[in-house]
C-alpha cells in the first residue's frame, strides 16, 4: 500500500508541475460553465404528448386527431386527471401535455378551457414544442369556431420546472456531463499513453507493486480533480448561474461518482488500444467529444434524430448521465425515478472495466 500511496503522489507531483495541464483541467471547466450559454434553435419531431380529457365528444375527438396527425407531435397516453400527467412528466413518458377540459383545478394548473404543459428542463425546445402546439390547436380550435360562432375558447400555456426559461438549466447539465467525460477519459488516457510513449511505463511496471496498481495509481488523481471540477461546477451553478439544486444532492453526487468511474474506464481502455498520444487525443476525440457533443442530448434533442442515431446515442454513457441530472438536480425526482439510466450505467462500468483488464493482461503477455 505503501508504493501504491507512493505512486499515487507522484502523479499528483507530476499533474500539478504541468501548467498547460492545470490549466485544461482547472480551468477549462469554469470558462465552459460561465459562456457556454448560447442557444441552438432546433425543429423537434415525435413529441410523446399526453391529453387530458373528461368527455368524449365529437369536437374533442377531433382537437386530439388534429393533434396527434401532425408530424411534430405523438398522442401517447389519454389520461383523465392531472395527477396521471404529473406522473408521466416525472417518469420521463412526455415532454408536452394537452389540457382539454372545462372543470380542471384552477389552482394548481392555473387552467382555463385548454392548456399546454411543457416540460421546460430544455427551456429552448420547450418553447418550440409549445409554439408548434399552439399553432396546431388554433388551427383546429378555429375550425370549431366556425361551427360553433359563439363559442369562445381559450389557449394558455403553462412551464413546468423551469418557468422562468433559464438557458442555464439547459446547458449545466450537458457541461457536467461534457467536462466529467472529457477530464476522466481523456486525459488519463493521454496521461498513461506519455508513459508508454517516452519508454518510463516499463520501468513503472517492473516495480515492486502489481502492473493493475500503477494504471489505477496514475487515474486516482484525475478522480480526484474530477470531484473538484464536480463541486466547481455545481457552486457555480447554484450561486452564479442560479440554477437550483431541485433533488437530492447526494444522489447527484453519487451518480456523479458512479459516471466518473465509467469515464475513467473509458480512459483505460482507449489507453491500451493506442501507443501514442496523437493517436489517443484522435481516439477521444472520435470516441468522446464529437459523440459526447452530438449524440448525448446536450445540444441537439435525441427524439428528432433518425432511428440509427437514436441506437447509437444509447452507447454514449454520457446521455444517460445528462438525463439523471437534469431530473435530479431540475426536476427535483426521487433518484428511484432514474433507477434505469443507473443500471445502464453500472452495465457499461462493468463491461468496460472487464475489456479493459483482459486486453491488458494480453498486452503484458
Amino acid at each position: 500500500m505503501k508504493q501504491f500511496i507512493a505512486f499515487i503522489r507522484k502523479e499528483f507531483y507530476h499533474i500539478l508541475r504541468d501548467k498547460r495541464t492545470m490549466l485544461i483541467l482547472i480551468g477549462m471547466p469554469i470558462i465552459q460553465i460561465i459562456l457556454f450559454g448560447f442557444a441552438i434553435s432546433t425543429e423537434v419531431r415525435n413529441v410523446q404528448t399526453a391529453v387530458l380529457v373528461n368527455s368524449a365528444d365529437a369536437d374533442v375527438q377531433r382537437i386530439v386527431d388534429r393533434l396527434d396527425a401532425s408530424e411534430y407531435f405523438t398522442v401517447k397516453y389519454i389520461v383523465h386527471s392531472p395527477d396521471e400527467i404529473e406522473h408521466l412528466l416525472k417518469r420521463n413518458k412526455i415532454e408536452l401535455a394537452v389540457i382539454i377540459s372545462h372543470d380542471l383545478n384552477r389552482l394548481r394548473f392555473d387552467s382555463e378551457q385548454l392548456q399546454i404543459i411543457a416540460d421546460a428542463t430544455e427551456p429552448n425546445l420547450a418553447i418550440t414544442r409549445s409554439a408548434y402546439a399552439n399553432g396546431i390547436l388554433s388551427k383546429a380550435l378555429a375550425a370549431l369556431k366556425q361551427d360553433n360562432p359563439k363559442g369562445k375558447i381559450i389557449v394558455s400555456g403553462k412551464l413546468l420546472y423551469n418557468p422562468q426559461m433559464k438557458s442555464a438549466y439547459n446547458f449545466v447539465p450537458g457541461v457536467m456531463g461534457l467536462i466529467l467525460m472529457l477530464i476522466c477519459a481523456m486525459m488519463t488516457s493521454i496521461s498513461i499513453v506519455r508513459e508508454k510513449e517516452t519508454g518510463t511505463m516499463e520501468i513503472l511496471l517492473v516495480s515492486p507493486i502489481s502492473p493493475i496498481w500503477v494504471i489505477l495509481s496514475k487515474t486516482v488523481p484525475y478522480f480526484v480533480l474530477s470531484i473538484v471540477n464536480l463541486t466547481t461546477i455545481l457552486l457555480l451553478s447554484f450561486f452564479v448561474l442560479d440554477v437550483p439544486i431541485a433533488g437530492n444532492l447526494f444522489s447527484l453526487l453519487g451518480v456523479s461518482l458512479l459516471f466518473i468511474f465509467v469515464s475513467l474506464a473509458l480512459g483505460l481502455l482507449i489507453s491500451c488500444i493506442t501507443h501514442t498520444q496523437v493517436a489517443a487525443l484522435l481516439a477521444s476525440a472520435m470516441v468522446l467529444l464529437i459523440p459526447t457533443i452530438i449524440l448525448s442530448g446536450i445540444i441537439f434533442p435525441i427524439e428528432s434524430m433518425p432511428a440509427p442515431l437514436q441506437w447509437l446515442s444509447c452507447i454514449i454513457p454520457a446521455r444517460w448521465y445528462v438525463a439523471i441530472v437534469r431530473k435530479l438536480m431540475i426536476e427535483g425526482v426521487p433518484i428511484s425515478y432514474v433507477w434505469q439510466e443507473i443500471c445502464i450505467l453500472l452495465l457499461m462500468a462493468a463491461i468496460l472495466i472487464g475489456i479493459t483488464i483482459k486486453m491488458f493482461k494480453n498486452h503484458l503477455e
